[in-house]
């Protein structure tokens, strides 16, 4: 998505685009189609969507890497890619 068209995009699909751009540089092969990010958006915490993506879509990654570890990787990279303060679960 080019810069023009980045903002006339909703925000939840520039929030979709930054996350999967987190997840290309941290090297995941995992892309969040607009049908995978709507079922995710009801959960209010984007820590908490990545947490339950990791869980039920790359279980076998957690027995390699700690769950938190996994969940600020990519929320970290992909609030510093998009400009924004990590969101943290209450």
């Amino acid at each position: 998505m080019g810069q023009h068209d980045q903002r006339n995009a909703a925000p939840h699909e520039i929030e979709r685009n930054a996350f999967n751009a987190a997840f290309s540089e941290l090297e995941l092969s995992w892309h969040w189609d607009e049908k995978t990010y709507a079922e995710l958006r009801s959960i209010s915490a984007e820590s908490e969507r990545v947490r339950r993506y990791v869980e039920s879509q790359h279980r076998h990654l957690l027995t390699v890497y700690d769950a938190d570890f996994l969940v600020d990787a990519i929320c970290v990279t992909k609030s510093r890619l998009s400009g924004q303060a990590p969101s943290r679960a209450s």
